[in-house]
């Protein structure tokens, strides 16, 4: 089984597990770095990540709603996420006109073929873009990126028998005035092997003093591993890097490089490349990149409940469901629990409602401790989700189980499970009440 597979894995154990949370949280994060350090992510990134979602993990409570497990998965996802520069994209669109762009990279990252569909992109857009390499170590750069330009129909200039790119670039530059460029790409060149580092990071900070660009993106392939994160280090130390461009990212790419390029330089991913293809360039989305790096697509769904929690008052739909069904799981009274820890006794938040005074329920029936609270949660927290969807099926055998994991008793389950019933009931008692909730608007346009 492949490194994320695992991790895939991983999620769904955890999601689905019945053990302590605090014990499956370190067991989580173990697997995690495991994953990402297979696929290539410095291990000095590795260890920083895993500890801030490791302490936000156990000292955050969840929104009302989510279990601790879901806000666990969470908090990687947006970690990660965040490590990317959040969930908004980034902006493609030049702030200013002229626009000068220089590539930076090792050879065989794919510049010049993202020198090419950067310019493809941009006349899309509307925009005039030329195309300047200054690669005098590698033969058949001035040729491939003569026939992008060619190809594209953008207004090229390169020269193939000088041996100083510093000096074609200011011909260069020279040779685009007048020629309606507004955005101008400078492909550079790249030294194969690392030891021949120094030699180009010098090259890169000469010709940055003459191109002068408004920004500098280093492009990186996705499958470069542990040695992206020292090396986007020296590149950003000689010419600071503004953005970065993923290229090669097919299915098989780990994509590790990625991060560590990103952590080591504090820069933004802009672009990703896949194919040799001029299309085949689309601005980053980090939730995206994170979904496919960690295997964890089958999370939309959760990450989407997490986005209606914060857009709509989640627990109030879920309670008026309740009601006008007359059904309910425990995870509705997880939520119901986490909600009075704040509002107060279940039996004052009623009598908030005017015409509900002929509920049946006594006060202990209906008044639950921080205490017993605090209790049923970790309950409920060692359960699986089926036993959530499904308390029918909680037998004494799970009974024991769950009250293991959660470092309570069988007879705390029960009381829990009892609590439950006398919800159940409520709930009935006042779907039966169908004036009563059409008066206050609670859920009546589902009542038969």
């Amino acid at each position: 089984m492949k490194g994320l597979e695992k991790l895939r894995a991983a999620v769904s154990k955890f999601l689905g597990g019945s053990g302590p949370y605090e014990r499956a949280v370190q067991e989580f994060i173990k697997e995690l770095q495991k994953t990402l350090i297979k696929a290539d992510v410095n291990v000095r990134v590795v260890l920083d990540l895993t500890k801030k979602i490791k302490e936000r993990a156990l000292k955050s409570e969840p929104p009302p709603g989510m279990l601790r497990r879901e806000w666990f998965i969470k908090i990687v996802y947006d970690s990660l996420v965040e490590l990317f520069g959040g969930e908004e994209r980034p902006s493609v669109t030049p702030p200013k006109q002229p626009w000068k762009i220089m590539l930076v990279g090792i050879q065989g990252s794919g510049k010049t073929t993202t020198a090419g569909k950067l310019a493809y992109f941009y006349k899309r857009l509307g925009y005039r873009p030329c195309l300047m390499t200054t690669d005098t170590y590698r033969p058949a750069a001035y040729d491939q990126l003569r026939q992008l330009a060619e190809k594209i129909g953008v207004p090229f200039f390169g020269d193939p028998n000088s041996k100083d790119a510093v000096d074609i670039a200011r011909r260069g530059l020279e040779y685009f005035r007048g020629k309606g460029c507004n955005i101008l790409i400078v492909d550079t060149a790249g030294r194969h092997g690392y030891g021949e580092e120094e030699a180009l990071l010098k090259e890169m900070e000469d010709l940055a003093d003459v191109i002068r660009p408004d920004e500098v993106i280093m492009v990186i392939d996705a499958y470069m591993g542990q040695k992206a994160y020292d090396l986007a280090k020296k590149f950003h130390e000689r010419t600071p890097i503004g953005s970065i461009i993923i290229t090669k990212l097919d299915g098989t790419a780990k994509g590790g490089g990625a991060i560590s390029a990103v952590a080591a330089t504090g820069a933004r991913i802009k672009f990703v490349g896949e194919g040799e293809k001029l299309d085949e360039l689309e601005p980053f989305d980090a939730r995206k990149f994170v979904s496919r790096l960690l295997g964890l697509g089958d999370l939309e769904t959760l990450l989407e409940k997490f986005k209606a929690l914060e857009e709509s008052k989640e627990l109030e739909k879920r309670m008026a469901r309740a009601i006008t069904t007359g059904q309910l799981t425990l995870r509705d009274v997880y939520a119901q629990i986490v909600s009075l820890k704040k509002m107060g006794p279940l039996r004052k938040v009623l009598q908030m409602i005017p015409g509900l005074s002929w509920l049946t329920l006594d006060d202990e029936q209906l008044r639950v401790s921080e205490e017993r609270m605090d209790k049923w949660l970790h309950i409920m927290d060692s359960m699986t989700y089926e036993e959530l969807d499904r308390p029918s099926i909680i037998n004494r055998s799970r009974m024991r189980r769950i009250a293991l994991g959660s470092g309570t008793s069988v007879e705390d389950v029960k009381e829990l499970l009892k609590y439950y019933e006398n919800m159940k009931r409520m709930m009935k008692q006042l779907k039966r009440r169908r004036g009563i909730l059409r008066k206050f608007g609670i859920g009546s346009e589902g009542l038969a």
